[in-house]
């Protein structure tokens, strides 16, 4: 007789027996393994999915009423409370709700905040901003950083990396923004970020005294002091990214690419810039 078995670890039971402990009727299990997931089933796994996905899309800062509203704009529809009693059963919790968040690594400092909520800036080169994404893949998450000129909101630089690193994150667009937009002589550059590692290391710390440039990070806690980085995130994900479906890691990462260099930094009209694309801001600044 041959039997259909349950694997756990490493050890292997047979079904009848499983059954026999469980005290079920054999046939009972293989109804279920054979079973045809239902409609309600299949939605509530795929809206469990996009919840984590914000989550973590958001850097731990949205809770049940944004994460709700989010969904909301991608066409699900929800209420708040479904969505906090998924967040709980994943122990998913928002940092906002916490006044004492968790400090940066050991050896690491945060700098002062000199951006305040100041989102304009009178010429090229006076104001940075940059923060930190994760997009979702069938092969795993990936990790977008972008520094954005506040001046005309152009993505300066950026790095889509498999790892969380400071040499991956931070450093490499940090380093791609010095080469595609040089500091000229005596220009005074601000350059502002949330309070995570990767800007609070030595190593990027390094980079910004070499090259004279001023730090400023957010506030613990405060997703508002970088609102034009979030903003840009948001913009990426309802424009590109939720209307994807990625399988592999290179794809995501040629889609975003074409997106930021073929369309936002070209193309796309910006509402900061009177609805004028970059490169036509670009050029009505030449004129003046």
């Amino acid at each position: 007789m041959k039997y259909e078995f349950i694997r756990e670890n490493t050890e292997v039971f047979p079904v009848e027996k499983m059954c026999r402990i469980f005290q079920i009727h054999k046939s009972s299990f293989f109804r279920w393994r054979k079973r045809t997931p239902t409609a309600k089933s299949v939605r509530k796994a795929y809206i469990i999915k996009e919840i984590i996905r914000i989550y973590h899309w958001s850097q731990c800062r949205y809770g049940s009423p944004r994460i709700a509203k989010e969904l909301d704009s991608i066409g699900i529809k929800v209420s708040r409370k479904f969505v906090g009693q998924i967040m709980k059963e994943n122990h998913l919790r928002s940092i906002a709700k916490y006044k004492k968040t968790t400090s940066p690594p050991r050896n690491n400092r945060s700098a002062e905040n000199r951006l305040e909520q100041i989102f304009k800036a009178a010429r090229r080169n006076e104001i940075w901003v940059s923060d930190i994404t994760y997009i979702e893949t069938d092969e795993g998450w990936i990790y977008l950083t972008v520094v954005i000129d506040l001046f005309d909101r152009k993505v300066i630089g950026w790095s889509i990396s498999e790892t969380m690193r400071a040499k991956d994150t931070s450093i490499t667009s940090l380093t791609k923004a010095l080469l595609n937009r040089p500091i000229e002589n005596n220009q005074e550059l601000l350059f502002h970020s949330d309070q995570g590692k990767q800007y609070a290391c030595r190593e990027f710390i390094a980079l910004l005294a070499t090259n004279k440039i001023t730090q400023s990070m957010s506030r613990k806690g405060n997703c508002y002091d970088n609102a034009i980085a979030e903003s840009f995130f948001k913009t990426l994900k309802v424009e590109l990214v939720y209307q994807n479906k990625y399988k592999t890691k290179e794809k995501a990462e040629k889609s975003i690419t074409d997106y930021i260099e073929n369309f936002y930094n070209t193309c796309r009209r910006h509402s900061a810039l009177g609805n004028l694309t970059i490169e036509e801001f670009k050029n009505q600044q030449a004129i003046k």
